[in-house]
């Protein structure tokens, strides 16, 4: 089912698969998704008047913040960027400056859509992979090509190479035979143990160049080839591996050359701009009003470079300019210190829909332990189970883990559902470290097990901050 007929319900059914308890938030995003989905259903005039609703969630860590926001975009497959707050700085000051968020999601969209048509064209490099692969082994002749002179543009032309002695329409006949037969067996995978030498293009890599725009300083990456690529032929090399692995690399170099590289850069500036998602979190220690001096002076100009992008503005991207009035953000913050208030005034009103996320109780880190897709129970059973260990937990000892988890949270700091991952990983140490010698044999894991791991560390308070 495309994202696009889920309705509010079925996208909040969605994020249970993912995530415990927390529906006022999941409803919330919903509603948000569902009014970019109706927003294009809109008649053009209208449809640029409507502004996304961006979302403020308050709460403490480990409650399901992040984690809401990057299921949502894996869902409607939306370019999505995590970016932290305090990672940025006013104009004037050393660091980066905010239009770096919507680089970074430009970036990630150019990544996406490469990849789906890539896969799109996946069958077609595989054919030319595999041919070539042939050619290479020397099974069959290669056919002439055409290729650069090594002198430089203007003065460089492309000549014919010598053909292959392929003589008469028999003869060419012969060669396409050879050629079908040795492609069935190269798929069949008769050869791909075997080792051929390949000769692919030399990736350059990307430099980063610090450059003043019209925001203050910004580093920029580029690609050399894509400056040089119409001067300069690109560099090739020869490697030796197995056809197996050959395969892959001229996979990657095939697919690349069949896509149209403007279209992908069309296509995921539009999705950028149109679907894209930025979670913006740690807004809380941006909040607050300064005094003008110490370590924390730029926090208030963090917010006024915030301001413009949030409400729409258009920022340039090495790939051309990104507007950002229809992109979705979506803050978060613990608000322990400060309040959501602090923040000034015109990027509160940027962000109309707050939901506050509720702490995480026992009954909650129960379910969190065994009922999503993803359930660390499931997780630890599957690690094990690759060294020939079953592990079983019983009910109770599900129980006592999630008691520990809430008492440690509640007489140290409250980490929400992270302390399920230092408990588990507590109950479990001896025997992670003892399953190789454990294999074919089936474990149980009861509360009386879980409490001879974790009593000594828990009742030990001084203890506990550290190992838990």
């Amino acid at each position: 089912m495309e994202w696009q007929e889920l309705t509010p319900r079925q996208i909040v059914a969605e994020l249970d698969k993912y995530i415990i308890g927390q529906e006022r938030a999941k409803r919330i995003v919903a509603i948000a998704l569902r009014n970019r989905y109706r927003r294009k259903l809109l008649p053009e005039n209208l449809r640029d008047e409507v502004a996304p609703k961006n979302i403020l969630m308050i709460g403490p860590t480990g409650v399901g913040k992040t984690e809401i926001a990057r299921r949502l975009a894996r869902l409607v497959k939306a370019p999505f960027v995590k970016v932290e707050a305090t990672k940025f700085t006013e104009v004037g000051y050393v660091g980066r400056d905010v239009d770096g968020m919507v680089r970074d999601l430009v970036d990630a969209s150019v990544r996406m859509v490469e990849q789906e048509r890539m896969a799109e064209v996946e069958y077609q490099a595989e054919e030319l992979a595999n041919l070539r692969l042939i050619e290479a082994l020397g099974l069959v002749p290669a056919p002439r090509r055409r290729k650069r002179t090594p002198i430089p543009f203007p003065f460089g032309r492309e000549i014919e190479e010598e053909p292959s002695d392929e003589g008469s329409d028999e003869e060419s006949s012969r060669i396409e035979r050879l050629r079908r037969h040795y492609l069935l067996r190269m798929k069949a995978g008769e050869f791909d143990e075997e080792e051929v030498e390949i000769e692919v293009e030399e990736q350059t890599p990307q430099l980063f160049v610090n450059v003043i725009g019209p925001q203050g300083m910004e580093q920029v990456g580029f690609d050399p080839a894509d400056i040089l690529g119409s001067l300069f032929p690109k560099r090739r090399r020869k490697r030796r591996m197995k056809v197996k692995d050959a395969r892959k690399v001229l996979m990657q170099e095939e697919a690349q050359k069949l896509i149209d590289r403007d279209e992908v850069i069309r296509e995921a500036i539009r999705r950028a701009e149109e679907d894209g998602i930025i979670f913006v979190d740690e807004m809380d220690k941006i909040a607050g009003r300064e005094k003008g001096y110490g370590p924390d002076v730029s926090r208030e100009g963090v917010q006024r470079d915030l301001l413009p992008i949030v409400e729409g503005s258009t920022v340039m991207t090495r790939y051309g300019p990104v507007h950002t009035h229809h992109i979705l953000f979506i803050a978060a913050g613990a608000f322990h210190v400060t309040k959501p208030s602090d923040l000034i005034p015109e990027l509160q009103g940027r962000f109309p829909l707050r939901v506050e996320l509720d702490p995480l109780t026992k009954e909650d880190f129960k379910r969190i332990l065994v009922e999503p897709e993803n359930a660390l129970v499931k997780q630890y059973t599957a690690l094990l189970a690759t060294e020939g260990v079953t592990l079983k937990f019983t009910e109770d000892a599900i129980e006592a883990i999630a008691y520990y988890a809430e008492k440690v949270n509640e007489e140290t700091e409250n980490i929400g559902a992270r302390r399920l991952h230092t408990i588990m990983e507590k109950v479990l140490e001896d025997i992670s470290f003892r399953a190789p010698e454990l294999a074919g044999e089936t474990i149980v894991i009861d509360a009386e097990y879980v409490k001879r791991q974790l009593e000594g560390v828990v009742k030990d308070r001084d203890l506990s901050r550290y190992i838990l």
